[in-house]
């Protein structure tokens, strides 16, 4: 199948979305269909195949993120000739949404759109001088007439796609996670990571990977890090990622008094040194409650790294007891008291992080990209019978 993929985000803007629109881009490839990519061109983005990078401007209050032209984006999808597509992928509910439901409408193509972000739960964050109910029902509203606009939704979690049926959407929602690629989360050299950040060997380590946002819960993580080095006195936090919360838990991070115990290392380099920084920590923790997925438990996992956090919204689909992972309470010290016999008991932490290996292989992006394309195939049955390209 061809594939026209729509999206307000991308690479080099690291989050999730990228990741899973570039994960399921590569399992299809390698399955012989083929897909084309249209999103903001960013001023680090480095020109590819089958990549149509649209200008835009930087979005006040979040300057990693691009807010395409929408003329540009038009004249973009445009160019493409419809022939060449079977079916249309939208990733994000903003401009991306409104152009490719537009153009999958124009060339009478089914229109497919992964709902991968739980609105009704960020919005006061970026807009707190509006209510925060009133932002949580216009989520609600919109989520409802994007998601009836299109041919079919993925949901990536089943409380994703429960609290899309609660919003009232009627289109019909599929359940499919965001696959992990294995080959880029099979091996790592943790030692190497800790000797360039000056991290002796013995240090108990936490890491948390992903953006450094408000709705990620990481204020949680900072008192359950004080509270920790009550029994660990050189308990180490590590956060890699970026994002706009930063500057607001530095000031934390100094007002508790935590500066010894906690270090950002901003953004890493996906291929070696994120994988590397999983593995120099001896648990991995995570506490957002906003999460329709959580792939970074799944990364962790899959590196043999063990994982303490708490199983809420798409989270609960992933986090299985004793499969790789502790799940926490949700209260400061009861997410302490599940963290401290694995950082200071190596051992037990290998043994639960072998079990998060054997765990994550059955989340494959193989097998999530034969279920996308399962869907795909069902709601266009003529493309299904074209030749395959050759895989790659």
């Amino acid at each position: 199948m061809r594939i026209l993929m729509v999206s307000d985000v991308y690479f080099p803007r690291v989050n999730g979305v990228s990741t899973s629109i570039q994960t399921l881009r590569q399992a299809l490839t390698e399955a012989g269909h083929s897909s084309v990519l249209v999103v903001p061109d960013y001023p680090a983005a480095v020109a590819e195949a089958s990549i149509v990078r649209v200008p835009g401007w930087q979005i006040p209050r979040d300057p990693e993120d691009r807010l395409m032209h929408p003329r540009a984006l038009a004249a973009a999808l445009d160019r493409l000739d419809p022939a060449d597509f079977d079916l249309v992928h939208i990733h994000t509910p903003f401009l991306a949404h409104r152009a490719g439901v537009r153009w999958a409408r124009k060339h009478g193509l089914p229109c497919v759109e992964t709902y991968h972000t739980l609105f009704e739960e960020y919005f006061h964050h970026y807009l707190p001088f509006l209510p925060k109910k009133l932002l949580a029902a216009a989520a609600r509203m919109i989520s409802r007439k994007e998601c009836d606009g299109v041919t079919a939704v993925i949901a990536p979690s089943s409380a994703m796609k429960n609290a899309l049926l609660a919003y009232g959407v009627s289109s019909p929602v599929h359940i499919i996670p965001t696959g992990l690629r294995g080959a880029d989360f099979s091996n790592c050299d943790g030692p190497a990571f800790r000797a360039r950040h000056a991290i002796p060997a013995e240090r108990p380590v936490m890491a948390y990977v992903g953006r450094v946002a408000f709705e990620k819960n990481l204020d949680f993580l900072l008192q359950v890090t004080d509270q920790v080095r009550r029994s660990l006195p050189d308990v180490l936090l590590v956060i890699a990622g970026e994002g706009p919360a930063r500057a607001s838990l530095e000031r934390a991070v100094a007002k508790r008094g935590l500066t010894d115990n906690v270090r950002f290392v901003g953004y890493l380099e996906r291929r070696t040194e994120l994988p590397a920084c999983y593995c120099a920590a001896d648990v991995f923790v995570f506490a957002s409650k906003t999460e329709t997925q959580g792939l970074v438990l799944l990364e962790a996992m899959a590196l043999g790294v063990p994982v303490v956090g708490l199983a809420e919204m798409g989270t609960k689909d992933v986090l299985q007891e004793g499969q790789g992972c502790s799940i926490a309470p949700d209260d400061i010290a009861g997410f302490a008291r599940t963290l401290v016999p694995l950082l200071a008991d190596r051992a037990a932490a290998q043994v639960l992080g072998a079990a998060g290996k054997a765990y994550a292989a059955n989340w494959s992006e193989a097998r999530m990209g034969e279920a996308v394309l399962a869907l795909y195939q069902s709601l266009h049955p003529e493309a299904a019978s074209r030749p395959r390209l050759r895989a790659a």
